[in-house]
């Protein structure tokens, strides 16, 4: 897609890991030029490695649950409205924020935009 941001610059704050660092790679693979900023210049050095080619089940522990239990349990108990039922990607929230940072989204203002995957509450 482009979403117009080719000779942009952006400063993506945190952008060496998580979050940060998918709205980075999102960017730059939209053609802006990214700052990529972070605590120690070993992570931005790492970053920077893993964006630039953007431009041109890992096991998690939870009360003794593996991460698979963990995600299935929580979306019965806490989030059972979810439409998508598992949770956003980095990489999802990123496309959200490039999108909203280029000139595409003009015709977008006063808007509450969420990335939760369809949580719908009823007022029934």
């Amino acid at each position: 897609m482009n979403l117009d941001l080719a000779g942009r610059l952006a400063l993506v704050s945190s952008s060496t890991a998580g979050i940060g660092h998918a709205i980075a790679t999102a960017l730059a693979a939209e053609g802006a030029r990214v700052i990529v900023n972070g605590r120690t210049q070993a992570a931005v050095d790492a970053a920077i490695t893993r964006v630039e080619p953007a431009a041109g089940g890992a096991l998690a522990k939870a009360d003794g649950k593996s991460f698979e239990a963990y995600v299935k349990e929580f979306f019965e108990t806490v989030r059972p409205t979810s439409l998508i039922k598992r949770f956003e990607t980095p990489e999802e929230v990123a496309s959200m924020v490039a999108y909203i940072a280029s000139p595409l989204s003009s015709g977008t203002t006063g808007a509450a935009l969420r990335v939760d995957g369809g949580c719908l509450k009823s007022a029934f």
